[in-house]
């Protein structure tokens, strides 16, 4: 395991479910040179990493007993939920802020932090899986994001959590009647799209005909201890049974 590179929980015995967190945290890597160059108010926005994603995380691990992997990396020196291919795989402005430590990064320091982070990840990812099919068993994926209650110029965003989906709804679907039964504004590949080539999931789910599903949830809601806490103990249960109805 590279601790400098991802965060691991252990699954109990006869776990099936992956849990993933793609933008845990918003650590800068010694790796970088000078760092980012960017102030610790903006590297505390959701530019740098999805706020209470990570404590989101570890609470369904431990409720359901399910293997994690959370990212140790912010998603501004590579963000692991894009394509090695994807133009916006290093960012060098993002939601108005630019990046100074970005800005010269070109193909060869791009490949550097494939190299030492981004790959190293997906490997992990790959390994987990491979372990749960070996042991007999079908995998399932849950990654978990958060996303900001508004962007700069547009309407506030009325979802209180989101279900990101492409080809494979086996997951999607009941999950998003559950959440709507327990009266939660629930959206349905917004206020994102799960249709996202090359990314986590059309890597490790899609390409591999395993069931998954992406969940966000407005990051006002998550934004402390208490908040992770209470999402949770309510996605827990839900996430149980919705499995359950699957077969998984």
């Amino acid at each position: 395991m590279d601790e400098a590179v991802y965060e691991h929980v252990a699954g109990g015995a006869g776990n099936r479910v992956l849990l993933l967190c793609d933008h845990a945290s918003n650590a800068v890597p010694g790796l970088v040179a000078g760092g980012l160059g960017l102030p610790a108010a903006e590297m505390g926005r959701h530019i740098a990493y999805d706020i209470g994603a990570r404590g989101v995380t570890l609470g369904l691990a431990r409720r359901l007993r399910a293997e994690a992997l959370l990212t140790r990396f912010s998603r501004l020196v590579i963000d692991p939920n894009r394509g090695e291919d994807d133009p916006t795989l290093v960012m060098r402005l993002y939601d108005g802020t630019v990046v100074p430590g970005n800005r010269a990064a070109g193909p060869e320091e791009v490949e550097r932090r494939l190299a030492a982070l981004h790959r190293p990840y997906h490997q992990a990812v790959e390994a987990a899986l491979d372990r749960i099919i070996a042991a007999g068993r079908m995998p399932a994926i849950v990654s978990m994001h958060s996303f900001t209650p508004q962007l700069k110029g547009r309407p506030p965003r009325p979802w209180q959590v989101a279900v990101l989906w492409h080809r494979d709804a086996r997951l999607a679907r009941p999950l998003m009647a559950r959440l709507r039964a327990e009266g939660l504004c629930v959206g349905d590949n917004e206020p994102y799209s799960g249709e996202l080539e090359g990314d986590t999931l059309s890597r490790h789910g899609t390409a591999r005909g395993l069931p998954h599903v992406l969940i966000e949830v407005r990051q006002d809601l998550i934004a402390t201890p208490e908040g992770e806490d209470t999402w949770a103990t309510r996605l827990a249960p839900v996430l149980r049974d919705v499995m359950a109805e699957a077969g998984i």
